[in-house]
C-alpha cells in the first residue's frame, strides 16, 4: 500500500508551484501566510532601523569620545563646547558634571558625598541609555519566536481541514495532495521568516551587548576623571 501511495502518478504535484499550494490551502491558510508576509516587512524595517541607530550612536560617541578626552580637566567641562545632537557618552558626562557642580555649589557636602551623586546619575543614566540600546530588541525576538508557531499553526489547521473533508470510504493522494501541500506552505512561510531573523537578531544582539558594556565602562572612567581633576 506504501509502495503505491509514493509511485502514483498524481498530476497535481508534477505540475504544481508556491502559488498553486497557495490557492488551494484554506482561508485561515491564506490568512497565515498574509500575516508571516507582515511580520517579514516589518522584521525588515526593525533591522534596518536598529542597524541605522548602532551606526549613529557609534559614530557620536566616537566623535565626543576624542573631544572629552582632549580636555585638560572635566571641570572645564561645557555643554556648549559640544554641538549638535548629544550621543550616549556625552549624555553620561552631561549629566554627571552637572550632579557634581550641583552639590558643589551648596558647600554643605564633603567631596566623598559629592562623588557619590556624580555615581548616582551616572547610574540613573545608564539605565536609560541601556534601554535606548536594547530598543526594538523585544520585537525581533517576539517574531524569531514567534513565527514558526504562526506557520505551524496554519500547517495542523490545513492538515486537519484537508483530513476533514475526505469523502468517507478513503481517499486518494489527488484528493489529499492540494491541501496538505497547501498547509505545508505556512511552515515554509514561516521558517522564510525566521531563520534569517535569528541570524540578524543575534548578531544585533552582540552588537548591542558590546556597545553598552563600552557604555559601562566610559562612565566608570568618567567617575574616575572626576574624582583625580576636581582634587587636582
Amino acid at each position: 500500500m506504501l509502495t503505491n501511495l509514493f509511485t502514483y502518478d498524481c498530476p497535481f504535484i508534477a505540475d504544481a508551484n508556491v502559488f498553486d499550494y497557495f490557492w488551494n490551502s484554506n482561508f485561515a491558510g491564506k490568512c497565515v501566510i498574509f500575516a508571516l508576509f507582515g511580520l517579514s516587512i516589518y522584521a525588515w524595517s526593525l533591522i534596518y532601523s536598529k542597524y541605522s541607530d548602532l551606526r549613529k550612536l557609534k559614530q557620536f560617541n566616537a566623535r565626543h569620545e576624542k573631544k572629552i578626552h582632549e580636555l585638560p580637566s572635566l571641570m572645564h567641562y561645557d555643554d556648549a563646547l559640544f554641538k549638535g545632537e548629544g550621543g550616549p557618552f556625552l549624555r553620561l558626562v552631561s549629566r554627571a558634571m552637572e550632579a557634581y557642580r550641583k552639590h558643589e555649589k551648596s558647600g554643605a557636602e564633603s567631596h566623598a558625598a559629592r562623588m557619590s551623586q556624580v555615581e548616582n546619575a551616572l547610574r540613573r543614566t545608564l539605565s536609560e541609555l541601556t534601554d535606548r540600546y536594547e530598543d526594538k530588541m523585544i520585537y525581533l525576538a517576539t517574531i524569531v519566536s514567534g513565527a514558526p508557531f504562526l506557520g505551524l499553526l496554519g500547517t495542523v489547521w490545513g492538515v486537519m481541514d484537508a483530513f476533514g473533508s475526505m469523502e468517507k470510504g478513503g481517499a486518494t493522494i489527488d484528493q489529499l495532495a492540494p491541501g496538505v501541500s497547501g498547509a505545508l506552505l505556512t511552515t515554509v512561510a514561516a521558517l522564510l521568516v525566521a531563520i534569517p531573523t535569528v541570524f540578524i537578531y543575534n548578531s544585533l544582539l552582540s552588537s548591542t551587548r558590546s556597545e553598552i558594556t563600552r557604555l559601562e565602562n566610559f562612565a566608570s572612567l568618567v567617575a574616575d576623571r572626576i574624582e583625580l581633576d576636581s582634587a587636582s
